[in-house]
């Protein structure tokens, strides 16, 4: 197996497939304010932890700047030896106005010859160049400047030493002297959405001789530094596991679908506002951390406090697997998650936690969490698959617009989720009631009647089927039986 050097990211080394390949010269290219200076101290910090000797070539920034960067993160630069152009700068300008030589030539000559001493006095294992475009200035021509990189490159070809050259794109668009010229490639991207925090995304364009997870894969920065959520790739999460039912701890419900539906499955719970999808995804939830099983549960519409108060109100005690960390709650600010972030949360979840029972709560907020994302339903099948191959039981909550009469779903995933559940509004004898019926379940049978659903203080409870009624799931039904078949009289 080819020997790699990790990045200090987590992230970005699984897309790397381990890290990348040493004793070469990189290039990170983005525009400003995309991340590249984070990304390549944490690079250099990675090799100072590891007892490697790294060093900070800023020519574009004061290594005062660069050090309240760190301090904002909470990072130390005891261990990386730094070096300042502007420290140079001024003696170099003066030695050009003595000379018949253009100034511009002597400037970049002596910024090469300084860099290139300064590299010899450390011997790094690890340098940064931050940024190009300084050196693009200096050279101020497209031959020049690409015969500067490419002595660069001999250079440090000679030398055990993985370099990280820094640009920020302010050149020709169509100009790639650099990608060409660069043993590898990695791109940050920006862009600002109509609404929340600006999305960030990096990809690996080119890697030489290696292994990479292409496409692009979302990011972040926070405090602590930059995260990177690999693309979720399902195929490559295969894990074995035993099929069984997951009973719901209402008799009656696991009977309307065929004995309780399976673990490893999705479930779509789909309605009107206020019909009790997420009562009966809590009833899932509190039951099966009553068995001892890990939950979480994604709410993207609900406060948490509110969702913990109304499954206690139906005697379900969440707020108590909540408090013994069984169940866990996370409450999601619609305007800052992306779908690799989401898939990551997941995922660690699962794998770090075992957790065994995971709902998104509703899917209307998690599509408009994220309205400008491309092929979101994809990231959303994925994502299903994922859980599944790992045995984990899921449950999609699906909000649809209307109460009475045509319903209307803001899209149609019913054919991602092995079963779907549909509940509905009715009036009967002047008051409004709530049915429930399994219409589609993958693994196995279901009945096909519909069955009156009351949610009381006694909690859920799943009536007779529904025989003396017809229209029921058009809202408006005509009743041809006795009252003395309602559950809610």
């Amino acid at each position: 197996m080819q020997q790699r050097v990790s990045t200090g990211i987590d992230g970005l080394d699984h897309v790397l497939c381990g890290g990348l390949p040493p004793h070469r010269l990189y290039l990170l290219e983005g525009d400003p304010g995309a991340g590249k200076t984070t990304l390549a101290l944490q690079f250099l910090l990675a090799g100072v932890a590891a007892g490697e000797r790294a060093l900070y070539i800023t020519l574009s920034e004061t290594e005062g700047e660069i050090r309240a960067i760190a301090d904002s993160h909470g990072w130390t630069l005891s261990g990386l030896a730094m070096f300042e152009l502007s420290a140079l700068e001024q003696q170099i300008r003066i030695d050009a106005e003595n000379t018949i030589f253009r100034p511009s030539d002597v400037e970049l000559t002596e910024t090469t010859r300084a860099l290139l001493r300064r590299v010899d006095e450390v011997a790094p294992d690890r340098v940064v160049f931050d940024s190009l475009s300084e050196i693009r200035l200096l050279a101020q021509s497209a031959l020049r400047y690409r015969r500067e990189v490419l002595n660069l490159k001999t250079y440090f070809s000679t030398r055990q030493c993985t370099v990280l050259l820094l640009d920020d794109r302010t050149s020709d668009p169509g100009d790639q002297q650099l990608q060409s010229l660069a043993h590898g490639v990695i791109s940050l991207h920006q862009r600002a959405p109509d609404y929340g925090g600006d999305r960030r995304q990096l990809r690996v364009t080119k890697l030489r001789g290696a292994r990479f997870r292409s496409g692009f894969h979302d990011m972040a920065i926070e405090t602590g530094g930059v995260q990177v959520f690999p693309r979720l790739i399902a195929a490559e999460h295969h894990a074995a596991f035993e099929r069984m039912p997951v009973p719901s701890g209402v008799a009656a419900l696991d009977s309307l679908l065929g004995g309780g539906i399976d673990r490893g499955t999705s479930t779509l719970l789909l309605g009107g506002a206020g019909t009790g999808k997420s009562s009966i995804m809590a009833q899932y939830a509190t039951t099966a951390a009553a068995r001892g099983e890990r939950c979480a549960i994604f709410a993207f519409d609900e406060l948490r406090a509110t969702a913990v108060h109304r499954a206690d109100a139906l005697g379900m005690a969440m707020s108590g697997h909540v408090d013994a960390g069984r169940i866990v709650l996370q409450q999601i600010d619609p305007g800052e998650l992306t779908p690799g972030e989401l898939a990551h949360r997941a995922i660690d979840l699962v794998e770090r936690e075992h957790v065994r029972f995971i709902a998104l709560d509703t899917l209307n907020g998690y599509l408009h969490a994220m309205p400008a994302e491309q092929h979101l339903y994809i990231q959303l099948h994925e994502l299903l698959s994922y859980l599944g191959q790992r045995g984990v039981t899921t449950m999609l909550v699906m909000a649809q617009a209307g109460m009475i009469g045509t319903m209307h779903s803001p899209v149609d995933i019913s054919y991602i989720a092995d079963n779907v559940l549909l509940l509905r509004y009715f009036e009967a004898e002047g008051r409004i009631r709530k049915a429930i019926s399994v219409v589609k379940k993958r693994t196995g049978r279901h009945e096909d009647a519909i069955r009156e659903l009351s949610l009381g203080s006694r909690g859920i409870e799943v009536g007779a089927p529904l025989t003396e009624f017809q229209g029921v799931l058009t809202g408006v039904p005509r009743f041809h039986g006795a009252p003395s078949q309602l559950v809610a009289k």
